[in-house]
């Protein structure tokens, strides 16, 4: 089983790992087009105003164009450390035993605008860049990832379930079998609608379930046990689509 997380805009400062190396990383297919993506995004960063115009950030944010000047010169640290807010803090990776680090080793990565997918211990730089953007030498991100990225993900074997935001679901379809969550509310008629203000903290409680169980499901009916053993309101809705119910407090 894989849970595919969608990365964070945010991410942690500092490290202690040696600097980018992209030989490091899960998924060596998708080095070339890493690599051309981290030397545009450090080039760029030599022109600030083109950065954050690029980046669709303020002047203010001008310490994320920082960031991506050193890319390659910068500390590294695991990717389930580097990315915050609030699914990760849901996700509470720091509660996790050594046993359920191993597991997250497995059974998590996230997706990401720079190195398209990366496993949950892979050693990588502090940076800026979102799946809707685009590049002056490059063009759109979802351009330069999606013929490259696609038939690595479409090729993961076993249960995959898919956490990702529109924005990186973009980037490139799964296989049809992945399993799609959509968190959703339930009014007194019945009537359910998306979740959005608490959408990322249900996602990463339920991905530190997947990572906390004994089990591990290869199918959405076990999926399913999984998640409702471990108190979570799930609900399949579709052949690989399930949708989970907030109401059990997670905030």
């Amino acid at each position: 089983m894989l849970v595919l997380l969608p990365p964070s805009e945010t991410k942690a400062a500092g490290g202690t790992g040696a600097p980018l190396d992209l030989g490091a990383l899960s998924f060596p297919e998708l080095n070339p087009t890493r690599a051309k993506l981290a030397d545009a995004l450090s080039e760029l960063a030599a022109d600030v105003p083109a950065s954050v115009a690029a980046l669709g950030i303020t002047p203010r944010q001008a310490d994320e164009v920082a960031r991506n000047a050193e890319l390659w010169t910068s500390p590294t640290m695991p990717g389930l450390r580097r990315y915050t807010g609030v699914l990760y803090d849901a996700l509470d990776v720091k509660s996790f035993t050594k046993a359920t680090l191993a597991k997250a080793e497995k059974r998590l990565a996230v997706a990401s605008a720079l190195f398209g997918v990366v496993a949950a211990t892979d050693p990588i730089p502090a940076y800026r860049l979102s799946g809707g953007n685009a590049l002056p030498s490059l063009g759109t991100i979802r351009s330069v990832w999606k013929p490259v990225l696609e038939p690595v993900l479409q090729g993961i074997e076993g249960l995959v379930v898919d956490l990702r935001s529109g924005t990186y679901s973009a980037l490139a379809k799964l296989r049809p079998d992945a399993v799609t969550v959509r968190v959703v509310t339930e009014d007194a008629k019945g009537n359910r609608t998306t979740v959005s203000h608490f959408n990322k903290a249900y996602k990463g409680r339920l991905a530190a379930e997947l990572v906390k169980s004994r089990s591990e499901p290869s199918t959405v009916e076990q999926l399913m046990r999984v998640l409702s053993k471990a108190g979570l309101d799930v609900e399949r809705t579709g052949d690989h689509s399930i949708e989970l119910l907030t109401g059990d407090g997670v905030h």
